[in-house]
């Protein structure tokens, strides 16, 4: 469906500037910005996936990796298409650099759908798979639905946003993972044709209006280097050394060619990381503990062994020593 898009400014030359993330697309008449998904028609930037999905499923919440926020639980999680970062080890680069096959789901077919899923464990609906933040018109409508419907919003993205729009999104949202690709500027522009700051900034506002988690997906010979992963892990610690931090393992997609990342790194990465955080979990890897622990006194809070989830307390506590828990039961 195409709809008028929100945040851009108009030239008299038909030119249109789109101000919804730090590219600050300037764009002709018949173009589209570097999302792929937002185009300029006679003068009006329009979006071109307004309630176009391309991936739905009822997922558990831990998959989108959230680890702190309403443990054990499912989420209906939703996708459209397209990116406005090119990624060159795009994991999903099937929906963010092609147009895939959608259908078009209104805001009030998916909160309807949440909720008849309720029966099933289903909170909420997780924004993900592609970059959420493209598809800001409809997710921001939707979110708005949902939480009317006491319904759980989360976002999972690359956090590649101007602050205007995410400040008039940030009350609909109550849980974001966001990507934190790598703590330099040569990797951001240079691999994903981006910025490091504005994902800074991004996590440095919505670290103040909701829970927020961090994936880190970890290159061998690119973004593994320990003093890169402890000032990471220190910037983010100056924010809050509770906020949990996903070290993930790469496999070779899209452009890059690189070797996957064996567990023995991530393991390096995770004991430099914890110098500084208090939880670090490894994703995409088999065999290790991702367990959640007491950071005061080590008593195990959540069991995630053999597929399952035990939540070994109450509140956000700990039953043995009191220590405060930066999680959401």
């Amino acid at each position: 469906m195409i709809k008028e898009a929100q945040f851009y400014e108009k030239s008299i030359d038909n030119k249109v500037k789109c101000v919804l993330c730090p590219h600050d697309c300037t764009i002709a008449e018949g173009y589209k910005g570097k999302c792929g998904v937002r185009r300029n028609e006679q003068g009006t930037l329009n979006t071109l996936n307004y309630g176009e999905v391309s991936s739905v499923a009822l997922d558990p919440i831990e998959k989108k990796p959230l680890y702190h926020y309403k443990p054990g639980s499912k989420i209906l999680s939703v996708g459209s298409f397209g990116c406005n970062l090119s990624c060159d080890f795009c994991q999903n680069h099937t929906i963010s650099k092609n147009q895939p096959d959608t259908q078009f789901v209104s805001e009030e077919e998916l909160v309807l759908k949440a909720n008849m899923l309720k029966q099933k464990g289903n909170i909420g609906v997780a924004f993900t798979y592609n970059e959420p933040s493209i598809w800001y018109e409809y997710v921001i409508e939707t979110a708005e639905r949902l939480r009317q419907d006491n319904l759980e919003v989360v976002i999972v993205t690359n956090g590649f946003i101007n602050a205007p729009p995410l400040i008039k999104l940030s009350p609909y949202i109550n849980a974001m993972n966001i990507d934190l690709k790598a703590f330099n500027d040569s990797f951001y522009g240079g691999i994903c044709k981006g910025e490091l700051s504005p994902v800074k900034r991004t996590i440095e506002l919505m670290a103040e209006h909701c829970h927020v988690e961090i994936t880190t997906l970890v290159i061998e010979g690119y973004n593994d280097d320990l003093s890169q992963i402890g000032e990471l892990s220190a910037w983010i610690s100056d924010i809050d050394a509770k906020i949990p931090l996903h070290l993930s393992a790469y496999h070779p997609a899209y452009k890059f060619d690189a070797p996957a990342t064996s567990t023995t790194t991530l393991l390096k990465c995770r004991e430099e990381a914890i110098k500084k955080l208090k939880y670090v979990y490894l994703g995409n890897v088999y065999g290790t503990d991702n367990n959640t622990y007491c950071d005061n006194c080590g008593t195990k809070l959540i069991d995630r062994e053999d597929n399952t989830i035990q939540i070994l307390l109450k509140q956000n506590k700990c039953p043995i020593c009191d220590n405060s828990i930066n999680i959401v039961l």
